[in-house]
């Protein structure tokens, strides 16, 4: 078990042991409050492979938006970007 100030302080350290499949119990004020665990820790959703990271509860939660694509391509290559665009005007001239 680990305090939320001592996760705070080494947080990139306690997500990759999480990635490496080892679960961290979080506690505020000296009483258990989350788990820190790899996504494949995750029981599955109806319909999915037990054990496969997916984004369909976050997406049914309302905490992520669905992506437009659903050919499962990545885009290709990369965009050179300037620092004073704004992102909304920079994804519209991507987007096209």
């Amino acid at each position: 078990m680990i305090g939320i100030r001592d996760l705070r302080a080494d947080l990139a350290a306690h997500v990759r042991r999480a990635a490496a499949g080892e679960a961290t119990v979080v506690s505020i004020g000296g009483h258990p409050a989350a788990i820190l665990a790899p996504l494949t820790a995750t029981p599955a959703v109806s319909g999915e492979v037990a054990g496969e990271p997916h984004l369909s509860p976050l997406v049914a939660s309302g905490a992520v938006l669905a992506p437009r694509r659903t050919d499962g391509k990545l885009p290709t290559g990369t965009v050179s970007v300037w620092g004073s665009v704004r992102l909304d005007r920079l994804l519209g001239e991507i987007r096209g």
